[in-house]
């Protein structure tokens, strides 16, 4: 999305990126709240804080109405983003979740992931025109 055509998004609802970020949290919310996940407070309380960063960030990016400051909060809900991707693996290794509930998500992560990413080369491209 090209930031002209981001200008004319008035609310960060409407992105892309924070509606798939909220599918990814509700996600994480569900498996991280069955059997013994549900029991590992510190595992389970870290990915549902990374992946409520990743919402929060975009939303607050966007009503900060400014590219640099939107550019910044991107980068941090992408930090977020891959923070959560690996403690998707740590979930996996000690077996709170299966491989294929385990490759949805990360498949959902890495798609937010470059969501976020090409939203911050589109804001990157027009600071520079």
């Amino acid at each position: 999305m090209e930031v002209n055509q981001l200008s004319k998004v008035e609310r960060f609802e409407d992105l892309i990126a924070w509606q798939k970020a909220r599918v990814l949290t509700k996600a994480i919310y569900q498996i991280t709240q069955q059997g013994a996940f549900s029991k590992d407070y510190g595992l389970s309380g870290q990915m549902q804080r990374a992946s409520v960063s990743i919402m929060s960030n975009i939303a607050e990016g966007f009503e900060r109405n400014r590219p640099r400051e939107f550019h910044q909060f991107l980068s941090m809900a992408k930090a977020s983003c891959a923070e959560l991707r690996s403690q998707l693996y740590v979930a996996l290794d000690v077996q709170y979740i299966q491989s294929h509930e385990f490759n949805q998500i990360l498949n959902q992560a890495q798609e937010v992931g470059r969501i976020i990413g090409g939203l911050r080369a589109s804001i990157d491209k027009n600071k520079q025109e």
